[in-house]
């Protein structure tokens, strides 16, 4: 080859197959794709089938230098509106994947620039290496959240972790502060992610952090989907462990920018149908016909389970409160039963409350008439929510959401926490207080000063903007030494 240009590219993509991981990497890679670069995103084939069964049979066509791909995950999926067990799909995806994907990057026609790997996913880390491909781990979280899982491997060393016996959970033993990790001073262990609540060192999700955590030690690039403003002493730590670090959060507001500046460019690409779940577009006209900051948005994302009680709790709650409330449930949302809330429930929150199985979030969020979200404190729901201003309710469920929540409450001021023991009065009064209270006005204005953050950190000359360039670059140098 005599030039650099002859070069294009060529980037592979492997997200963890759950709903937030796959649409914040699609957004990286859309990214990335409209800056030039040809992108390969491989889905597992349980997941590709969902979105095909959702979006419609042409909606992972991609476009000219997009392309979907295929790799197996190992489990039986036979029924495609389930969510999978984690505790299964992560022993399997440690087993039963690096084969396959070596495979499928090995009969691409284009030579493979690099790989970025969902930080969630070793595997394809120890592929590229065998390959002798660089390999970029994108971890689509929080920084506070990364450092609380890259130190798993430290707690465990340190005896901390795994807990003795269940005991832990309630003796409070959970309330330590862990006071030895720069940048997470004061954090308790309950602060961390949920895998410091395991007693069971043969847990697969467990060994699944472990394993992920100790190939990330071997990275040199690593990609978060924060921005310096929101975490700057945290983020300050990480680069002096991970020198290559990009910080590239909102996506969104990076594509909402490009949309604005060149629509034809991406318009092959429509991230509005890469959903697991059928959308339900009529929630959007329930919410044109309410006023202002009147409404709760309520949603627990794609893995939160909960008892049917737990549902009747929430449920009663929000109708007592007295505020327009819409609720995402998704068919598998309760635990072994059907999310079936009674007649009389129904009765009360006719005008009310609407009642969807999916929603397009992010444009929910930026309605005017929503005031408030109910939220499993998810990453992809918090930075949405903190792009469109609004503030939050927080039940987290598990993984990095207990350090999410801590940080929107304790750190960022934008979020009410409300405690694991799901009770009515206790959502009301919550509600109440987010949607018309004193907490809620400052958590509110806080949000908004949030927002305006957000679109400063992705503005041109922004933060987030230059560290996207930096990356874009850095892969750009990966190709010319192909050359």
């Amino acid at each position: 080859m005599n030039s650099e240009t002859e070069i294009n590219p060529h980037v592979v993509f492997v997200p963890f197959p759950a709903q937030s991981h796959i649409k914040c990497m699609l957004k990286l890679a859309r990214l990335l794709h409209q800056k030039g670069l040809q992108i390969t995103f491989v889905n597992t084939e349980y997941n590709h089938n969902r979105f095909l069964n959702s979006g419609g049979p042409h909606c992972m066509d991609g476009g000219p230098g997009f392309r979907f791909e295929t790799i197996p995950d190992g489990l039986d999926n036979s029924n495609m509106d389930a969510t999978q067990d984690m505790n299964e799909l992560c022993k399997s995806l440690l087993t039963n994947c690096l084969d396959p994907f070596l495979d499928l990057v090995r009969r691409l026609e284009s030579p493979v620039t690099c790989v970025i790997s969902d930080g969630f996913m070793p595997f394809a880390t120890e592929a590229a290496e065998k390959i002798r491909v660089p390999v970029m781990q994108f971890w689509t979280i929080a920084a506070c959240a990364f450092m609380g899982f890259n130190e798993a491997p430290n707690l465990l060393e340190k005896g901390i972790i795994p807990l003795k016996d269940d005991s832990c959970l309630t003796n409070g033993y959970l309330d330590t502060t862990i006071d030895w990790i720069p940048g997470m001073e004061g954090f308790r262990l309950k602060d961390f992610p949920g895998y410091v609540r395991t007693t069971d060192l043969n847990e697969p999700s467990f060994n699944y952090v472990i394993e992920s955590s100790k190939t990330t030690r071997k990275v040199s690039h690593i990609i978060l989907h924060t921005f310096q403003e929101l975490e700057s002493t945290i983020i300050e730590v990480l680069k002096s462990k991970f020198p290559n670090l990009y910080t590239i959060g909102p996506l969104q507001l990076h594509l909402n920018n490009h949309i604005t500046n060149n629509e034809e460019i991406t318009k092959n690409i429509d991230l509005k149908s890469y959903s697991l779940w059928k959308e339900e577009p009529e929630c959007m006209k329930w919410l044109q016909t309410k006023e202002p900051n009147s409404v709760v948005y309520v949603n627990f994302g794609s893995i939160t389970v909960m008892s049917l009680q737990e549902l009747l709790e929430f449920g009663w709650g929000l109708a007592n409160s007295g505020y327009n409330f819409i609720w995402v449930i998704r068919p598998d949302l309760v635990v072994g039963e059907s999310a079936i809330l009674p007649p009389e429930f129904k009765e009360v929150i006719t005008e009310r409350g609407f009642i969807a199985s999916w929603c397009p979030q992010e444009e929910v969020l930026n309605h005017p008439s929503i005031g408030g979200f109910l939220t499993h404190c998810g990453w992809g729901s918090i930075i949405e929510s903190l792009s469109a201003g609004v503030p939050m309710i927080c039940w987290p469920f598990f993984g990095d959401q207990t350090t999410n929540c801590r940080q929107m409450c304790k750190e960022w001021d934008v979020g009410m926490e409300i405690g694991s023991n799901v009770k009515r009065d206790n959502v009301e009064k919550l509600v109440k207080d987010l949607m018309g209270g004193v907490k809620g006005e400052e958590i509110r204005n806080k949000a908004l000063e949030w927002k305006r953050m957000t679109e400063i950190t992705t503005s041109p000359k922004g933060s987030s903007s230059l560290d996207v360039e930096k990356l874009v670059n850095d892969i750009n140098m990966f190709s010319r030494k192909l050359i």
